[in-house]
C-alpha cells in the first residue's frame, strides 16, 4: 500500500508546501521552469521540509526524462546504466539522494557529464554541503538552502490531505496536535496523521489517539550530521550569552537523544573557555555534576546536569584564559619563541628561587629576551581577575 506521502507528493511547484524563496513568485526555482531551463544544483535542508518534493515538482513541470538514484544504495552499475539512457536521450535529470555520500569513484564517472550537460543533477542532502560535499562536485552545482517549514505550513500541508483520506474525523485541536509534535517535518506529519487514521475504526482522529501513537515530538538530531552540531553549538552560544532559558531547552533537547557524552564534553569546555577566570570554581562544579550525573543515571542525570547549566549561564564570563594561550601559541607558530632565559634554568645558581622572599615573590625575568615584554594574559573585569590583579600588583610594588 502506497503511503500518504508518496501519494501527495507535489506534481508541480504550486503544491509544494513552503519554501517560498524558491519556488515563490519570481523565485529562481519558479523562474528555472517557467523558463525551461534547469542547472545543477544541490537542495539541502532538515529531513521533511520538502527537498524530494521540489525535485519531482521540477522534472514534472519541465517533463524531462530522470531517473532517481541513491548515493549509497545505489552502485557504479546503476550509474554506468542512467548515463547511457543519457545519451540515448540527449539529456536526463538524475536526482541524487544523500550526494554527501558519493564517494570517489562515483564523482569520477559523473563529471564529465555535469560538465557537458549531458546530465543535470539535483542532489538531495540533510548535510551542510559546504563541509560534507566534496569541492570538485560542490563547485559545478548551485547550492539551494530550504527553510524549515513552520506550524503554519504543517497545518496548510495537513489540511489539503484530509480529502485522500476518506470519512476522516478530525477537529482543529487534532491538528494542530500533529503540527506541534511534527516539530516541522511535514513527512512525519503525513505519517502520523495516516497511521491515526487506519488505526481507528470509525477513522476519528483525536488528540488521544494521536497521543497512544505517538507520545513524543519529533526533533531532528542526527548525532552523526550536522543537526547535532548545531544544538551543541546552540547550547554553548546560550550559555555564553547568559541565558538560561535558552541553555535549559537545548540541554533538554540533548538529553532527550541521549547524549549525555557531549553534553559532558561540552560543559567541561564551556567552564574554561567562556567561564574562565571569572569564576574558576565552575570547572570542578561541572566535573561534580557530571560524576553525579554518571552515578544517577538517567532520567534523574537531568536535575545535577539542569542546575549547573543554569549557574553556568548565569555565572560571570571571561575568555582571558583562551584568548592568552592561543596569542601564545600563535607566537610559536609563527616561530616568535627565543632562548630560555639562562638563569630559570636546570641547577643555575642565578635562579632567586620566590619562596625565599617577602609573600613568595621577587622580580625577575622568565620570558626570552626577544619577548620578555610579551604580554598574554590581558585580564577581564570581574570579581575573581580583579582581586587578584589587585594582589598581584601590590606584591610587585612592596619589592
Amino acid at each position: 500500500m502506497e503511503l500518504l506521502a508518496n501519494m501527495l507528493r507535489p506534481q508541480k511547484l504550486d503544491d509544494v508546501i513552503g519554501q517560498e524563496h524558491l519556488v515563490g513568485k519570481n523565485k529562481v526555482l519558479r523562474n528555472l521552469v517557467d523558463s525551461k531551463k534547469m542547472f545543477s544544483c544541490i537542495l539541502y535542508g532538515k529531513p521533511g521540509i520538502g527537498k524530494t518534493s521540489i525535485a519531482y515538482a521540477i522534472v514534472n513541470e519541465l517533463n524531462l526524462p530522470y531517473r532517481f538514484l541513491n548515493a549509497t544504495i545505489n552502485n557504479k552499475q546503476d550509474f554506468d546504466i542512467v548515463i547511457e539512457e543519457a545519451k540515448m536521450e540527449g539529456g536526463m535529470i538524475v536526482i541524487m539522494d544523500e550526494i554527501h555520500r558519493l564517494n570517489k569513484d562515483k564523482q569520477d564517472l559523473l563529471l564529465p557529464y555535469i560538465e557537458n550537460g549531458l546530465i543535470t543533477l539535483i542532489g538531495l542532502t540533510t548535510s551542510n554541503p559546504y563541509n560534507r560535499i566534496n569541492p570538485a562536485i560542490r563547485s559545478r552545482l548551485q547550492i539551494f538552502e530550504l527553510h524549515e517549514l513552520s506550524k503554519d505550513d504543517i497545518l496548510k500541508g495537513l489540511k489539503k490531505s484530509l480529502s485522500s483520506l476518506e470519512g476522516i474525523k478530525i477537529d482543529d485541536k487534532a491538528l494542530n496536535h500533529i503540527a506541534n509534535v511534527a516539530s516541522g517535518d511535514f513527512r512525519s506529519a503525513l505519517n502520523l496523521l495516516e497511521i491515526s487514521y487506519y488505526s481507528s475504526k470509525d477513522h476519528t482522529v483525536t488528540v488521544d489517539t494521536l497521543k497512544d501513537i505517538n507520545a513524543k515530538p519529533i526533533f531532528y538530531h542526527d548525532q552523526n550530521a550536522d543537526g547535532h552540531y548545531e544544538v551543541l553549538s546552540a547550547f554553548q552560544k546560550s550559555i555564553r550569552g547568559s541565558d538560561p532559558d535558552a541553555a535549559i531547552h537545548y540541554l533538554a533537547r540533548l538529553i532527550e537523544a541521549g547524549d549525555l557524552d557531549s553534553i559532558y564534553r561540552r560543559m567541561s569546555v564551556i567552564a574554561y573557555e567562556d567561564i574562565g577566570l571569572a569564576n574558576p570554581a565552575m570547572g570542578p562544579k561541572v566535573m561534580a555534576a557530571i560524576s553525579a550525573a554518571e552515578l544517577v543515571g538517567l532520567p534523574e542525570a537531568r536535575i545535577p546536569l539542569a542546575a549547573v547549566v543554569i549557574e553556568l549561564a548565569l555565572s560571570p564570563k571571561s575568555n582571558s584564559a583562551i584568548i592568552a594561550i592561543d596569542e601564545a601559541l600563535n607566537d610559536i607558530h609563527n616561530g616568535n619563541t627565543g632562548n630560555v632565559p639562562s638563569h630559570i634554568k636546570n641547577h643555575n645558581p642565578a635562579y632567586k628561587y620566590p619562596h625565599n622572599y617577602p609573600k613568595a615573590y621577587v622580580r625577575q625575568q622568565y620570558l626570552p629576551d626577544n619577548i620578555k615584554d610579551r604580554k598574554y594574559y590581558q585580564s577581564k573585569d570581574n570579581k575573581y581577575e580583579n582581586a587578584a590583579n589587585k594582589y598581584n600588583e601590590e606584591i610587585r610594588n612592596e619589592e
